[in-house]
């Protein structure tokens, strides 16, 4: 059977003031808003569409895992070790939530940090291969 799906188009992330959290986005990620109302907004980020829309209070892209700890539900991908740390010190300047730099066991290195909704997200020091072969990235 061949593969159907080639690419995720777009992520909805909840948020309670849409403006304001895509003067955030593109404030703190680098995202270029292309259309906002009161009920959303949209993103380009990471050569993805992001909706953020207008949600419940306390509605937040996360979940516990088994053991009990908390999940992102999206990894970001830098290119590099070294892009991460300067990610990761950038974040913290900007005054972000961020996590520390750990080693999970795999290749490459992560941290977390959260939007200012709440919302959990993981960057990963390495650029998946179809990425870097799609790009012709070395």
């Amino acid at each position: 059977m061949s593969t159907f799906i080639h690419r995720v188009g777009t992520t909805y992330i909840p948020v309670t003031d849409p403006e304001k959290s895509s003067n955030w986005y593109q404030e703190k990620l680098g995202a270029v808003e292309n259309f906002r109302n009161e009920d959303k907004a949209i993103l380009d980020l990471a050569n993805q569409s992001f909706f953020l829309v207008k949600a419940k209070p306390g509605e937040v892209a996360k979940f516990s895992d088994s053991n009990g700890k908390e999940h992102f539900t999206m990894t970001f991908e830098v290119d590099g070790y070294n892009r991460l740390i300067e990610f990761h010190n950038f974040l913290k300047e900007q005054g972000v939530r961020v996590g520390e730099i750990e080693d999970r066991g795999h290749s490459g290195n992560n941290f977390v940090f959260y939007d200012l909704e709440g919302n959990l997200f993981d960057v990963w020091s390495e650029l998946s291969p179809s990425f870097k072969e799609l790009h012709g990235v070395k």
